[in-house]
């Protein structure tokens, strides 16, 4: 294990939690630093793949999200007038005790982290964020901006698309991308027979996705070019109901519109996209999850590339004896897979909303699923 006695990890989300679990009974001190004083998240859900629930295993943690969550084993593609496409089984890589794919809504995942990190015992201070990082041969001195200092052996950059982190110690790295399309989310309850992911693809693309016995989310991904469009708020769930006009003769989507009633539950995002170029660490700073690369939600790898991200990391302090090579392993072991999987999101978003009719959806989300599967 590399001289590495203290590390602060900025930022309480998915990546920053994982990480601050993956240091449990390694005798380094983690201490996790979030913006956000309720440390909450928006209440949607989040599909976990078959490569984020192994990750989630080496992390001890992925059986409490399947118990908590809706395990699952296809994802169901459909044709805009309900014809089936084809149905893509999903391969069972976690081992034969977890399902090929989870859904789980998002603030139930985050409270198993925010606990897990808690009993790994990493200290979580919030309302605050990193001001300064002044590098030193042996350490990085941080200002925060409540007005504390601190000195850590490595500074964990987990503070997602608009890192500030990454602004401080990557002054050349690019900037997030609109990539001209948004995505509405809300919960719903679940029909019986939703039992596994459903796709209907067409302009925009539907998506139900189980998150419990009761419980599952419909995502719209919607063509917006130019700026990502703004509602007030008071009409966000008539808007999203009209995304759906064109789904009306299918009987069930045309039952779920009619739920769509309470705009302070509609969930608008934009898809952005960002991929820092290696290597992700300036000295003893380093970058992981939505920091270091963002993605699209279009093959469902954002937060398990995240939490990969944590497992590499924390594996390789472990297991190196210095943390330059740490740090160089954790790049080599990343960034590619990572890059790969940015492209394939990327290129599907671009099919949609160009309506490209040499679009292949089926083959890349095939490649991503392939993909998956390798060792990380």
């Amino acid at each position: 294990m590399p001289s590495v006695e203290k590390i602060l990890i900025v930022g309480g989300g998915i990546a920053g939690l994982c990480t601050a679990v993956g240091l449990k009974n390694s005798g380094i001190k983690a201490e996790i630093v979030e913006l956000n004083p309720k440390w909450d998240v928006y209440g949607v859900g989040i599909i976990q793949l078959a490569n984020a629930l192994r990750a989630l295993a080496a992390l001890g943690l992925a059986k409490e999200a399947i118990a908590e969550g809706f395990p699952m084993s296809s994802l169901v593609m459909w044709r805009p007038d309900g014809e089936p496409i084809a149905t893509l089984p999903q391969p069972q890589i976690a081992g034969p005790d977890f399902p090929p794919q989870n859904g789980i809504a998002r603030p139930k995942l985050h409270s198993i982290l925010q606990k897990a990190a808690q009993a790994a015992g990493a200290r979580v201070r919030l309302g605050l964020t990193v001001a300064h990082l002044e590098p030193t041969p042996h350490s990085v001195k941080v200002s925060f901006t409540d007005g504390s200092h601190g000195e850590y052996d490595l500074v964990v950059g987990a503070d997602g698309l608009r890192s500030r982190v990454r602004r401080l110690a990557f002054p050349g790295a690019p900037e997030p991308q609109y990539e001209g399309q948004v995505v509405w989310r809300y919960n719903l309850p679940r029909p019986a027979e939703v039992d596994n992911i459903w796709m209907w693809m067409g302009d925009p693309k539907v998506g139900i996705v189980p998150l419990g016995p009761n419980l599952m989310y419909m995502f719209i991904t919607d063509a917006a070019p130019g700026s990502p469009p703004r509602f007030p708020e008071a009409a966000l769930a008539q808007e999203m109901q009209k995304r759906l006009d064109g789904y009306r003769h299918i009987p069930l989507l045309a039952q779920l519109r009619a739920q769509i009633t309470d705009p302070s539950k509609v969930v608008l995002r934009p898809f952005e996209t960002i991929l820092v170029p290696a290597p992700w660490n300036q000295g003893r700073v380093v970058l992981i999850g939505d920091a270091a690369h963002a993605m699209t939600a279009h093959i469902a790898q954002g937060a398990a590339m995240a939490i990969e991200d944590a497992v590499v990391l924390t594996e390789e302090l472990r297991r190196q004896t210095s943390l330059e090579a740490a740090l160089q392993a954790y790049n080599h072991r990343r960034f590619d897979r990572v890059r790969q999987m940015v492209e394939m999101s990327r290129q599907l978003c671009i099919w949609e909303r160009t309506h490209d009719p040499k679009a292949d959806p089926v083959g890349v989300t095939m490649a991503s699923v392939q993909l998956a599967a390798q060792p990380i």
